[in-house]
């Protein structure tokens, strides 16, 4: 189970950079999972964003509502029910917030991988900047009644599907 870390100046839990000995459950070596609120619009609409920019097919996708996305949220120790933030997993390692954001950029063809410039700024003022999105997404963005559906061309970058 990951090292659970707590950030002095904010209530929720905060793990950035930690390993498990145990592997994830449902993932392969090497194989790289966003963990995304489901019924959030802004955090569909980057999931859309992820697969028309990820030709190489190198993100798995799970919305945290699902089975999948429960399990793996559990392995990490992070919030089952409250959950303000994306993940990503990959070799056992957990990032949160700005620098799971950062992470995924890194992975994306260029020219995204530049956005991990933002790495000069402090992670406390990254997270932040990324807590006041994420604190207020459904109001700014609005929320969908259930998580959507995967479309069939999309379905094998989900896990369980």
């Amino acid at each position: 189970m990951p090292v659970f870390c707590r950030n002095r100046w904010w209530l929720f839990p905060r793990q950035v950079n930690c390993m498990s000995t145990s592997p994830a459950p449902y993932l392969q070596p090497d194989e790289c999972v966003v963990l995304f609120d489901g019924v959030c619009k802004l955090c569909n609409g980057v999931v859309r964003f992820l697969i028309r920019h990820d030709p190489h097919r190198r993100l798995r996708l799970a919305a945290v509502q699902s089975k999948e996305g429960q399990a793996l949220l559990q392995w990490a120790g992070l919030p089952l029910d409250e959950f303000h933030t994306i993940a990503v997993i990959v070799n056992n390692r957990v990032f949160v917030r700005s620098d799971a954001f950062l992470h995924i950029m890194g992975l994306l063809p260029a020219p995204w991988p530049l956005l991990k410039v933002l790495r000069i700024f402090p992670r406390a003022l990254r997270d932040w900047a990324y807590n006041r999105i994420a604190l207020n997404r459904y109001r700014l963005f609005g929320r969908y009644d259930h998580c959507l559906l995967p479309s069939p061309e999309h379905r094998q970058r989900f896990l369980g599907e």
